[in-house]
């Protein structure tokens, strides 16, 4: 142990000093007064129409999804997600509960609500896709393997250093969202009900199980599940990494699984197959806000069981590699 703190320091100040985890926070403090500008004009608009009585509005987004589930230009599949939808906003509003109080804190839920199958995933790709390949190509790899250090514990080190950053950039985006957003919306916030616990079945959905939870023991358990998708997406890059000589290469591939993965889980109904995929199972806070699943039969103990697996086969392959790998030449 004590062998490996030096190399886990050193790593942690190799990744700082490419500064791209500065950029990351950057583009966190570019894009979310962007996001809250556009949800605090939505918030006003909404305001205005409905006379700041927030039952009206979810009376209207009611009877706006049941209109549209007449049309037949509307795919089942949306029909479908409609449906599950006017359920829930009917058991809100007969709870008397507002499902989208405007706050800091209730901003902060959506956004990252709305990042973990994509916006995260790229910033954690920013410092993963190059660990190893990045050294490959500027060659400091091989004065780094000359040392008499085992070939694992470099690797161990270079890992360890990446689940670190990627707990940073997880709490770096929640603390931007929450801190950026409750400007304009207040931080108040945290203990306001929400609904968690729906079971979706078909076009229905189970009411007994579901339950009121403070917005922030919400909140906590969406940051670890964010948390377990961002390490697993972080190991996966890793093993890229390990595998390609080059660092650009290494960022493509993730980049295409990744975008691939999104458009693939919106078409993703009639191919049963595809929820073994991980770019698939990469959503896994929509079990918590009751939102259907890709495919139909998906579950968060499945979806976890999945993304577990991929990133124990991708740890498994980055070590085998690498320990076996003529990378000196």
């Amino acid at each position: 142990m004590n062998n490996l703190l030096p190399l886990i320091r050193n790593e942690c100040i190799k990744i700082l000093k490419k500064k791209r985890f500065y950029v990351i926070l950057l583009i966190l403090a570019v894009l979310v007064p962007m996001f809250t500008y556009a949800q605090m004009r939505i918030a006003e608009r909404s305001q205005d129409k409905f006379n700041s009585d927030w039952r009206l509005e979810v009376q209207q987004r009611i009877t706006d999804n049941q209109n549209s589930l007449s049309s037949d230009r509307i795919p089942e599949e949306w029909k479908s997600y409609r449906r599950i939808f006017v359920q829930q906003l009917q058991y809100y509003l007969d709870h008397d509960v507002n499902p989208n109080e405007p706050s800091g804190v209730t901003f902060t839920r959506e956004f990252l609500d709305n990042s973990v199958t994509l916006f995260i995933p790229l910033l954690i790709m920013a410092v993963a896709s190059d660990l190893v390949s990045g050294e490959r190509t500027t060659g400091t790899i091989k004065m780094l393997l000359t040392r008499p250090v085992k070939r694992w514990r470099v690797l161990f080190s270079k890992m360890t250093a990446l689940i670190m950053f990627v707990s940073l950039i997880v709490l770096s985006t929640f603390l931007v969202s929450y801190l950026i957003s409750g400007l304009a919306f207040g931080y108040r916030g945290f203990n306001v009900p929400v609904f968690t616990g729906f079971q979706i079945g078909g076009d229905t959905v189970n009411m007994s199980a579901v339950h009121a939870v403070p917005q922030w023991k919400y909140i906590l358990m969406q940051c670890g599940l964010i948390w377990f998708v961002s390490v697993v997406v972080a190991l996966l890059a890793f093993m890229v990494s390990v595998l390609v000589r080059s660092t650009a290469a290494s960022i493509v591939v993730m980049m295409a699984t990744l975008i691939a993965g999104t458009i693939l889980t919106n078409m993703a109904s009639a191919w049963t197959t595809a929820k073994y995929l991980f770019m698939v199972n990469l959503g896994l806070t929509g079990y918590l806000a009751g939102t259907p699943a890709p495919i139909e039969g998906m579950t968060l103990p499945f979806s976890m069981a999945v993304l577990g697996t991929w990133g124990v086969i991708s740890v498994i392959i980055s070590f085998t590699v690498f320990t076996k790998r003529d990378i000196l030449n």
